[in-house]
């Protein structure tokens, strides 16, 4: 599995990124969202994972930027975002691209890590 993780707190970056390629993934790092857009642009992820709030843009660019590469089916199966932040505005913009999100600090790490990286049958359509 190829991942893009999009996270400005280093530590969790990290962590998150050293978990995942434990669990056999290939992972790219940024913390930065306009690095990230053109990382998509060039790249093949299977699932690409964003912080909401970034340094320099918003996962919700992040989202919008690549919409013109990718179906609505394709951005639903393809990205997760994390998030520190649940406002109930928020979670509304979040819906309308009907990705899952998850909110840290995180319950259960492994569990978390496990649910990132799954790949639903559709994921393969």
């Amino acid at each position: 599995m190829k991942v893009l993780l999009i996270e400005d707190e280093l530590l969790i970056q990290k962590a998150l990124k050293t978990l995942m390629e434990k669990r056999g993934a290939q992972v790219d790092v940024t913390s930065q969202g306009r690095e990230a857009i053109q990382m998509i642009k060039k790249k093949q992820y299977d699932r690409i994972i964003t912080d909401l709030m970034l340094n320099d843009i918003t996962g919700f660019d992040i989202i919008e930027e690549t919409r013109t590469l990718f179906s609505p089916v394709e951005i639903t199966n393809k990205f997760r975002v994390i998030t520190a932040y649940s406002s109930s505005k928020i979670i509304d913009n979040l819906a309308k691209y009907e990705v899952q999100v998850y909110h840290k600090p995180f319950e259960d790490l492994n569990k978390t890590i496990q649910q990132l990286m799954e790949l639903n049958e559709k994921d393969y359509d």
